[in-house]
């Protein structure tokens, strides 16, 4: 088994179409695909995928295996990375990422420390989804990381630095809005602005289970890919969104908070490293956490 094969199983599983990922991922001809998934079968002696009404469907070895896939292409970049970064000059460079919307919230207080101890870093800021951030890590591209405790992502630890509780976003001229808090039965009927699981999938499995629990759908009418946009649906829709309690640094005018009645539903922030990392920046940075969280929360 070649790693190219890995990279055209992936790619053919996430387009959902043997047509689609030749010509717009791969760029080779559609028989020799279907002839290398052929081929990877074989190997491995087992059927990965099937034709379905819809596209190419996988078999339930076929998601396990897409699982180990993944995971395989990214220790592959990571190694890679790697070497590229011992075959250069030692630099003082430093990369850290946030999940979207959270720099407002932790990096006053980590340039602060960052500032203290290692004045003469060059630090690189990176903004993206925690599924993204968890990615660079394993990679080896991103330091540390503010983000969601992901899961398959072998290789990394999570430090959790606080449980946020989930709120009701809505509209200011929703009726809803009038209420103090907000029982979950009382979201049956609004129009639901939630996330998709393939870019936020602690929040929407936090809100799943929430729902589940207290016996309502929240399926969601409409699929935010990142928090502005879910902002935006909600003030466009006139619906209401569950997020964590961090959003309601982000809302305009337009826009409230409102607490969950009874015990809100909750979602870990951490702190992400790789543990191969042996970076004496890194080091650093770690043993400052409790200092991080003590600026945060003198800042609320």
């Amino acid at each position: 088994m070649e790693l190219r094969h890995l990279r055209y199983f992936v790619a053919v599983a996430e387009e959902g179409s043997v047509t689609v990922a030749a010509e717009k991922r791969l760029h080779t001809a559609q028989p020799s695909l279907s002839r290398q998934m052929r081929d990877l079968e074989l190997e491995i002696g087992v059927e990965l995928m099937v034709r379905g009404p819809r596209g190419i469907e996988l078999t339930a070895a076929g998601r396990v295996f897409l699982d180990h896939a993944r995971i395989a292409l990214l220790q592959v970049e990571a190694a890679v990375e790697a070497a590229r970064r011992a075959a250069q000059p030692a630099k003082t460079a430093f990369t850290v990422g946030f999940l979207t919307g959270m720099e407002m919230e932790w990096l006053p207080a980590l340039m602060a420390i960052l500032q203290e101890e290692l004045p003469s870093t060059e630090i690189t800021l990176v903004s993206q989804q925690s599924p993204e951030l968890a990615a660079g890590l394993m990679r080896g591209r991103i330091d540390l990381a503010f983000l969601r405790p992901e899961a398959a992502t072998p290789g990394l630890i999570y430090r959790t630095l606080r449980r946020e509780p989930l709120i009701v976003v809505l509209p200011a001229s929703h009726p809803l809005a009038k209420q103090t808090s907000v029982r979950p039965q009382a979201l049956v009927k609004e129009t639901l602005i939630g996330v998709p699981n393939s870019n936020s999938p602690a929040l929407r499995a936090a809100t799943d289970r929430y729902g589940s629990d207290a016996g309502v759908d929240l399926t969601p009418d409409h699929e935010a890919l990142n928090l502005a946009m879910a902002l935006s649906l909600v003030a466009s829709t006139g619906g209401v969104s569950l997020l964590p309690l961090y959003a309601r640094n982000m809302l305009p005018p337009s826009i409230v908070s409102r607490p969950l009645a009874g015990v809100a539903p909750t979602i870990d922030l951490a702190l992400g490293y790789r543990e191969a990392n042996t970076s004496p920046l890194l080091k650093t940075m770690l043993g400052k956490v409790e200092d991080l969280k003590f600026r945060v929360e003198a800042r609320e």
